[in-house]
């Protein structure tokens, strides 16, 4: 699955107690909401995997989200 990022996308994620949070700048936003967009039109067992290495930002928790049904 080809996913598409925004120049200037900025995302983090972080995970307090049994909260994650997720905090991004705009464009970072506009590259998730087009990455679930994509996922959604794909088939169960999709998924993108984030983490610090490939594009979220330094210091981030690792990130999967899945396609299901």
């Amino acid at each position: 699955m080809k996913t598409e990022w925004v120049d200037g996308s900025e995302i983090r994620v972080k995970v307090v107690g049994h909260t994650t949070v997720i905090s991004a700048n705009r464009e970072g936003m506009v590259s998730l909401a087009k990455q679930l967009l994509t996922l959604a039109d794909g088939v169960p067992g999709d998924h993108i995997h984030y983490d610090e290495y490939n594009s979220l930002e330094s210091g981030s928790s690792e990130m999967i989200i899945e396609r299901v049904q």
